[in-house]
């Protein structure tokens, strides 16, 4: 069985940074993409960037590029959220997710939640102005 668990989360002020991570476990298929989504208080969940874990290739969705990077050791078993800069409109509940399949470049590209099929819990970070 397929488990998230993140980490890393909490208080931070405007224009600090943050790393996030997402322990992954229970894969039984090597072709995957591990995904970070958020979701702000009042809003819908989004999409914020995911990994291949095939090739490593990394997506993020337009307001993530530049402040947002994410990657995943060698082994595939820990990706990671580096956030910079950090704003109060970043403020939300960060969730890592698995897709249970290769997912298609549009999907990738697009980093819909619809494609992914494992979710973790989610961990809150709150940005303070």
């Amino acid at each position: 069985e397929v488990q998230l668990v993140e980490s890393g989360g909490g208080l931070v002020q405007a224009g600090g940074s943050l790393r996030l991570s997402c322990a992954a476990s229970g894969f039984t298929f090597d072709d995957y993409a591990i995904g970070w989504f958020r979701q702000a208080p009042g809003k819908e969940r989004e999409g914020v960037a995911c990994i291949s874990s095939v090739d490593g290739i990394t997506n993020y969705v337009d307001s993530a590029k530049g402040r947002f990077t994410i990657s995943s050791d060698n082994a595939g078993n820990t990706v990671l959220l580096q956030i910079n800069s950090l704003k109060p409109e970043d403020t939300a509940v960060y969730y890592c997710a698995a897709s249970g399949r290769p997912l298609t470049t549009a999907q990738a590209e697009g980093i819909f939640d619809d494609a992914f099929d494992y979710w973790g819990q989610g961990i809150q970070v709150t940005v303070s102005s």
